[in-house]
């Protein structure tokens, strides 16, 4: 690998040039990566914490929040540091681990939508045998599937960059390591394996999409049969899954499901998929969440005021027992 390459870092052109864009940046995305990881923390420990974690949805909404940090702490942190610094350098090293790591999370995080998709499909589809269908086991097996997805989708394309020769010129038109850019600083003709990137990053984001659109719309026409309070609590489940697949896929396909070429708007849209749509995660599944909002309020009021919360508790057991006896 070394006699392939002369070079021992690349410097990242980031996302602009102008200081003042700079500082505001810096605060901007330093103020969504602490949200993103309060957020994402909250909802982890709030489910671990609760019943709520032996329920297939939340379970795969601990992964997906767990995914959610480690995906965008493979390219945030990076970012903040280089628009405080104002340096914008990174090892060869460092880079291709950013790059693996970038689309090895990413993938994961793609099927983990996928799980949580099939999950509500049975839940409003066949919910007679949904307890059957999604026990632990095969939650599991899911999870594990996507962990194998993300590795399947990462490791090739992992393996025929670190295969590329790098002589220079070693600047790269983007704020992180990804496969496109260091195609293009590549010294060396490169059409092949932009084809071959686009046949697996992009193909993956649109099969994923289409099969995720598909089951969205068997749900959808399959609430016809419900309750009105049913197709409620069925849309705002969904609502949620939708929103999330629109913030992430639509960037993603609009990336990489075109000819290995790149245009500077590339990193205002690769921003959705690795900051925005992880940030608002948090706030998408338990805003419009009855039962999340609930054990939250729950795990939290007793983890942080223990006191007062059992005082509540006393308080409501003495009052549910007094309306007991007045009613006999």
């Amino acid at each position: 690998m070394e006699s392939q390459r002369n070079i021992s870092e690349f410097i990242l052109l980031g996302l602009s040039y102008n200081q003042n864009i700079q500082i505001f940046c810096f605060a901007l995305f330093l103020f969504c990566y602490v949200a993103l990881l309060v957020g994402n923390l909250v909802i982890l420990v709030s489910i671990l914490c609760s019943p709520l974690f032996h329920q297939p949805m939340y379970y795969f909404l601990t992964h997906l929040s767990s995914m959610d940090i480690f995906y965008t702490s493979s390219v945030t942190p990076k970012l903040i540091g280089d628009l405080l610094r104002g340096t914008k350098t990174i090892s060869y090293s460092s880079c291709m681990l950013q790059a693996f790591t970038m689309h090895f999370f990413g993938g994961i995080e793609i099927f983990i939508i996928t799980a949580m998709a099939f999950d509500r499909y049975v839940a409003i589809c066949k919910p007679l045998h949904y307890m059957i269908i999604m026990n632990r086991t095969r939650c599991n097996l899911l999870v594990l599937a996507a962990w194998a997805g993300g590795a399947v989708h990462s490791f090739p394309q992992w393996s025929m960059t670190i295969r590329l020769p790098f002589c220079g010129p070693n600047k790269i038109d983007h704020y992180f390591c990804d496969i496109f850019p260091l195609l293009k600083v590549a010294c060396t003709d490169t059409y092949i394996t932009g084809v071959l990137v686009v046949a697996n990053s992009g193909m993956v984001a649109l099969v994923t999409f289409v099969v995720l659109f598909v089951s969205y719309v068997i749900i959808l026409f399959t609430l016809r049969n419900h309750s009105a309070e049913g197709r409620r609590k069925a849309l705002s489940t969904c609502g949620s899954h939708i929103t999330v697949v629109i913030l992430f896929f639509g960037p993603s396909i609009f990336i990489y499901l075109r000819p290995p070429i790149t245009f500077p708007e590339d990193k205002v849209f690769a921003l959705f998929y690795t900051i925005i749509a992880p940030m608002f995660n948090p706030l998408i599944y338990t805003l419009r969440n009855t039962e999340m909002k609930r054990t939250m309020r729950k795990v939290w009021c007793q983890t942080l005021f223990p006191k007062k919360a059992h005082s509540s508790f006393t308080e409501a057991y003495r009052l549910n027992n007094f309306i007991k006896k007045r009613t006999r």
